[in-house]
């Protein structure tokens, strides 16, 4: 009885989730408490053994020092020296998404669109062209690039957790190339789809009005977070609260000089804080204990079992439909409770077929990040993207996102799951 109900919850709150999901903090938080009042679970459980409080304690401190990089004017400084040395816009364009992408790797995705897109909407301006495809290159290079590191994407995070991977394991992994040049070898690629897209636009950009940095202390303490995190993975390998400490605090210390030698007041400080993504951090809690009530009634192992049943033996095939199947679900389904619902199910088919788990499980978060780039709602940073030009009244529908995002995103994961097949199949 108690796993029929999990799955009916589990089904209820994905398909509200998809029907309104502007409201998808508030359906997670309240069908889980709802798990939490009938005794599914216990409180005990959801808290301290299905939340994983790391997670949140990285994805906060990382926020908080995004949003002071974003107030430092060090991402729109470092766009137009770009901008000054591209022979011409097409290839301006590519190098700002090549430069979203960098500082996508390190900072959330919806911060760095934000970031950068006032400066695609001053460049469209004075070029007296649509803004639209370069606000659409903007999103899929961070949704891309956001799956390379630890800190990059929620989804990295999630995944960092469960499978118990540090900062530095994004890297290399058991001495061989990991996550980190899988999506480096599809952005690679990107790059010449991104200049196939602009090619025609061949004018000079003339210079923008010259940006000045405030200060240089967030880019400093985003330096200090990474070789934080990289110091901490060398030293204590596998996800440990050690780095979500580490991401928190260096998160406070930015405050702090916010505070005393930036001179904010309180109330300025107050609205930093409460302009963070603490609907995505609800989201997360909800979904955390949603997943920990399915696999604690054993639906997650009952759907291991089905997949297995299909794809049998064969490692190449199971490789393709985890990663296919993943890039198409994506597209139209929010990536995190996908990835959550979808690692513990890769990692059993792994150890019934006797296989290491690196390569699928790498497959399915090549799949299930890069998957978010066909559609329009994919992934929050396409969805902040359209809402900012229609703000512009600049009006994108489906198939204005996917005939630009639809054949990046198969190249693209095609490049970075080639890579990942080659190293570890």
């Amino acid at each position: 009885m108690e796993k029929i109900i999990s799955i009916s919850i589990t089904v209820v709150t994905y398909l509200l989730i998809i029907i309104f999901s502007h409201k998808k903090s508030y359906i997670t938080s309240f069908f889980a408490l709802l798990l939490i009042v009938i005794g599914i679970i216990t409180p005990r459980e959801a808290l301290f053994e299905y939340v994983n409080w790391n997670v949140f304690l990285i994805y906060i401190g990382t926020l908080i020092l995004a949003e002071l990089f974003i107030y430092s004017k060090m991402p729109a400084y470092i766009a137009d020296k770009l901008i000054a040395i591209a022979p011409n816009t097409g290839i301006a364009i590519v190098y700002i998404c090549i430069m979203t992408g960098f500082i996508s790797a390190f900072v959330e995705n919806v911060a760095t669109v934000l970031v950068i897109a006032p400066i695609a909407f001053e460049i469209s301006r004075k070029l007296k062209i649509s803004p639209v495809n370069f606000l659409i290159g903007i999103a899929i290079s961070s949704n891309l690039q956001g799956t390379a590191t630890l800190v990059g994407d929620p989804p990295s995070m999630i995944f960092g957790g469960f499978a118990k991977m540090g900062f530095n394991d994004f890297f290399f992994y058991e001495g061989k190339p990991s996550i980190f040049f899988a999506v480096e070898f599809g952005a690679i690629v990107s790059f010449f789809i991104l200049y196939f897209i602009f090619r025609k636009l061949k004018k000079k950009i003339a210079p923008l009005k010259p940006e000045k940095i405030k200060s240089i202390i967030p880019t400093i303490l985003l330096i200090i977070m990474i070789l934080s995190l990289a110091l901490i993975s060398f030293f204590d390998k596998g996800f440990t609260i050690k780095s979500g400490i580490a991401c928190m605090v260096l998160g406070i210390v930015g405050l702090l000089w916010f505070f005393v030698i930036e001179k904010k007041r309180k109330e300025e400080i107050f609205m930093l804080v409460k302009s963070l993504d603490w609907d995505t951090i609800l989201f997360l809690i909800g979904i955390f204990i949603i997943i920990g009530s399915i696999s604690k009634t054993g639906v997650l192992n009952d759907l291991a079992d089905f997949i297995k049943s299909i794809v049998g033996n064969n490692i190449l095939f199971t490789f393709i439909i985890i990663v296919g199947f993943s890039m198409f679900i994506s597209g139209f389904v929010d990536n995190v409770p996908y990835i959550m619902v979808m690692l513990p199910v890769t990692y059993k088919i792994t150890t019934e077929i006797g296989l290491a788990p690196e390569l699928l499980m790498f497959g399915l978060l090549i799949g299930t990040c890069l998957g978010g780039n066909i559609t329009p709602y994919g992934a929050s940073a396409n969805i902040v993207s359209v809402g900012l030009l229609r703000k512009k009244n600049y009006r994108i529908n489906f198939w204005d996102f996917a005939k630009i995002g639809l054949p990046f995103t198969l190249i693209t994961t095609f490049a970075s799951a080639l890579f990942i097949w080659i190293i570890w199949g």
